[in-house]
């Protein structure tokens, strides 16, 4: 099949709703060195998308203005230098805008073989959760076996993808949501307790789960008051890993607690990481986590999918936070 000159992609038309987010005709891009030009099958649908429609997350420097930050499909055409993939493979990938078209350029190194077995719209649920929680739980949370994480937004898909991962490990899980359903969700995934943060505290139901210890990692894409709950409900020697803010990014805290139980309090974005690091990122998880997904040991929890053209529908979903998993667009 010939690649066309143009495609159709969704873009954002002004900041705003759901309904800013429009199809329009742009040229098909051209893999750049060491970059893959993929056929996108489908397009995973994440926070920093919505983010970025509303006009709080623009993209990095010389990336493109498309939405979509992961995706699924098939190589067909390499850019210069590259030597792991030829036409025709089937890849998913981390990339760094672009995902909402028909065809993406996604660098080599942050690409990844789609599991047997695997959806082209699972796999699109994989890159951006999986190198999340692996960069976030794993390498800067330090995570092992028998310790206890407390992953917050455990219904979201980076909650059902730590859980999962996180079990499978060997961990003890505890999690917050925002319903019975989605707590259910998140215990049928491997939690070991779920805690409706809306009837709940959840430092009170922390230290009852591990007997007034307190947790060993914990996950946070909240922020706000969240932040001191955090390291009240962190056990002596806790990490507490930023990876988001649907809260405030401003708090006010007692540090005395940091120094007194000798907490770490970290945190990361991916999207503006330099190539190298998400390579790195991506060997890890093709290393580590993809193994887990071979075996059935995790996989990706999928909510909903929407055709390319329905994205606004897809981010009033996503809005809604009616969802448990992962919200994919198929092209």
């Amino acid at each position: 099949m010939p690649i066309p000159s143009t495609m159709t992609a969704i873009v954002i038309s002004a900041p705003g709703a759901p309904d800013v987010l429009v199809p329009e005709q742009r040229p098909v891009p051209q893999p750049g060195e060491g970059e893959v030009l993929v056929k996108v099958a489908a397009a995973g649908v994440n926070r920093p998308d919505v983010m970025q429609r509303q006009g709080h997350y623009p993209p990095p420097k010389g990336a493109t203005d498309i939405p979509g930050l992961e995706i699924a499909g098939e190589v067909v055409a390499l850019g210069a230098g590259v030597t792991r993939w030829k036409v025709g493979d089937r890849v998913m990938a981390l990339v760094v805008g672009g995902g909402y078209a028909e065809y993406c350029p996604a660098h080599e190194s942050a690409c990844l073989p789609i599991p047997p077995g695997l959806s082209m719209m699972e796999a699109a649920a994989i890159p951006e959760t999986f190198f999340t929680v692996y960069h976030n739980v794993f390498e800067r949370g330090g995570l092992k076996p028998g310790e206890t994480l407390l992953v917050h937004g455990g219904s979201s898909g980076i909650g059902t993808t730590a859980i999962q991962l996180a079990h499978a490990s060997g961990a003890r899980v505890i999690t917050t949501a925002g319903s019975a359903e989605k707590c259910e969700a998140c215990r049928t995934l491997g939690a070991d307790v779920a805690i409706n943060y809306k009837t709940e505290d959840f430092v009170a139901a922390t230290k009852a789960a591990t007997g007034g210890k307190g947790a060993d990692v914990i996950l946070d894409m909240v922020g706000g008051d969240y932040i001191e709950r955090n390291y009240e409900a962190a056990g002596v020697g806790g990490r507490i890993v930023q990876i988001g803010f649907q809260g405030s990014p401003k708090a006010t805290v007692d540090f005395r607690r940091l120094m007194l139980k000798r907490l770490t309090h970290t945190g990361s974005v991916l999207r503006s990481r330099p190539v190298a690091d998400k390579g790195a990122i991506a060997r890890g998880v093709e290393q580590h986590l993809l193994p887990l997904v071979i075996s059935g040991k995790a996989r990706p929890v999928m909510d909903s999918t929407f055709p390319l053209a329905q994205a606004a529908a897809a981010h009033a979903r996503m809005e809604a936070s009616t969802h448990i998993g992962k919200i994919v667009l198929t092209v």
